[in-house]
């Protein structure tokens, strides 16, 4: 990095130096035990002594009470007591009222309506997603589908450009960025501001911040893309400037959240209200778009007509899809003189074969993906049958890791990988497993992963799930299994092991699948179609799908 680099870097990340610090206010005013949580992960060794030391410490027991409710996500009994702490409450309380605020469905209070300048031409064929995150500062599912959505609606023409939330992502601790980043093509502009201690101050600011952005991009359509927080400001700024908004629900983060406490675990008062909020916002939108049709019907079950509901599936972009990616020349790795010793012994007791086949997984590794299943499974095939590749970092990395060793098995972490690798990495594995566990979430909402694999030529191994059998189809691009169970799933995975044509097949089914119904280039096409529709008013055609 050249001098002149390097300097302008640090003057960016000191103009961002005010927003990081109203960061760290808000995470102060969450209380303690919050406060904990963020030290316990950069700090891991201290995580015992530092919660206990900043949740014992004398503020009394309604402040005490006040941060169990909170963990427990009964906001208004967190609220009350946060109330009867007096003075050593305040903040917590202060950012209690905000987001029990947000959680409500009624409008939000924004500064004076500003419309576009009068005599000024109408807007151009354009639109504005509004999103919660972006690449290259978070690296998931949501990042990428943002991503390969906005690439193909530029290569086909339209001025599509992102808004990222509030102080993203100084928020996540990347001081040094500009107000419009370029993503190859894609730019995305970060509202670059201080975020108030409510969360409720925070959104209208936000509203008011993206409508500068508005009055200058001037676009046809506003798009926002899950939770409810990015569909509030586009309803907001409806209001203000007379534009359509589509609302893209990716997900139930409420279930998501709920899957975390465990199959059985009933909502609570957080979640119930992230519901009705979610669902307000989906009734108000002018369309609503989703990413699978287990989703689009749990939508339409909350009340949402039909006829405005579209489904636009999970899809990938030319990099997976270009002649010759799909070869299944086997894995890519180094091996030591004792590795080949017990390979070709193996090899020996199963006919031949000369290596093991590489079983693996590409996303975030959290524990709703089942990927301790996965372990489980390796570990009962025989001695050099398979090995395991697990691509990218999460919270559940350490506890993996662990159980992996515990097993014996002969496994490969490669924590956080660049976008620019994905595909390499993909093409490592022979056999791609998605044994997501039997969660509400995972009832729901599908992974996008699993089709970049089909898209390479793999076959997928996947859970016996709703979502996921739009997606695998058991003998022609993979096979399913029951969820969360390591015996059935290494079955499967022993009888592709043995046979490679039996993978090249599935392999290319999956990837004919793909190229058919899942690319972003017909993602954006879909879409281009119906912003066209609630533009000029006409009768929208139910259940519209990519």
């Amino acid at each position: 990095m050249t001098a002149s680099r390097t300097t302008a870097r640090l003057l960016l990340a000191a103009r961002n130096l005010p927003i990081a610090a109203s960061v760290v206010r808000r995470h102060l005013a969450r209380g303690r035990g919050h406060t904990a949580s963020i030290g316990a992960r950069v700090l891991p060794g201290v995580a015992g002594p530092l919660t206990r030391l900043v949740t014992t410490s004398g503020r009394g027991p309604a402040y005490a009470e006040a941060q169990t409710a909170y963990a427990a996500g009964e906001l208004s009994r967190a609220h009350e007591h946060a109330i009867r702490a007096g003075r050593s409450g305040d903040r917590l309380r202060e950012h209690l009222a905000g987001e029990l605020s947000v959680l409500s469905t009624a409008p939000q209070t924004s500064a004076p309506e500003r419309p576009l300048h009068p005599g000024t031409p109408e807007p151009t064929p354009s639109v504005l997603h509004l999103v919660t995150n972006s690449l290259p500062h978070s690296v998931a599912g949501y990042t990428t589908r943002t991503q390969g959505l906005l690439a193909a609606q530029r290569a086909a023409g339209t001025d599509a450009r992102a808004a990222t939330r509030i102080g993203y992502p100084v928020t996540r601790g990347h001081l040094a960025v500009p107000a419009v980043e370029y993503v190859d093509d894609v730019p995305y502009h970060r509202i670059l501001t201080t975020v108030p201690l409510r969360a409720d101050r925070a959104l209208a600011k936000d509203v008011e911040r993206t409508a500068r952005l508005v009055e200058r991009m001037r676009p046809a359509v506003l798009h926002a893309h899950s939770n409810h927080l990015n569909a509030r400001v586009a309803l907001a700024l409806r209001e203000r400037f007379d534009l359509p908004v589509v609302y893209e629900v990716r997900g139930f983060l409420e279930e998501t959240e709920r899957s975390r406490r465990g199959p059985d675990a009933l909502p609570n008062e957080r979640q119930r209200l992230s519901r009705a909020v979610e669902t307000h916002c989906m009734r108000e939108a002018d369309a609503v778009l989703t990413i699978s049709e287990v989703m689009r019907e749990a939508i339409v079950a909350r009340g949402i007509p039909a006829a405005k509901v579209h489904v636009v599936p999970n899809s990938v972009g030319d990099q997976f899809v270009a002649p010759g990616l799909d070869t299944l020349a086997g894995a890519r790795y180094s091996t030591t003189e004792k590795q080949e010793a017990r390979w070709s012994s193996a090899a020996e007791a199963r006919g031949g074969v000369s290596r093991p086949v590489t079983v693996g997984a590409v996303g975030t590794l959290n524990d709703y993906e089942g990927l301790g299943v996965l372990i489980d499974a390796v570990a009962l095939l025989p001695p050099g049958t398979a090995r395991l590749l697990l691509v990218g970092d999460g919270p559940a990395r350490t506890a993996l890791q662990a159980r992996a060793r515990a097993a014996g098995i002969d496994a490969e972490f490669t924590g956080r990988v660049s976008p620019d690798r994905v595909v390499a990495q993909h093409q490592r594995i022979d056999i791609y497993a998605t044994p997501r566990l039997d969660l509400p979430v995972t009832r729901l909402v599908p992974p996008i992963k699993p089709v970049e694999a089909l898209a390479l030529g793999r076959p997928v191994v996947a859970s016996d799930l709703p979502p996921l059998r739009e997606l695998v189809r058991d003998g022609h691009n993979g096979r399913l299994v029951r969820a969360g169970d390591a015996h059935a799933l290494a079955d499967v995975l022993a009888e592709l092991a043995a046979a490679p044509d039996v993978r090249r097949r599935l392999g290319a089914n999956g990837r004919a699948d793909v190229l058919a119904h899942r690319t972003w280039e017909r993602a954006a096409q879909t879409c281009a179609r119906l912003y066209d529709e609630i533009r000029t008013g006409t009768c929208l055609i139910e259940g519209v799908t990519s």
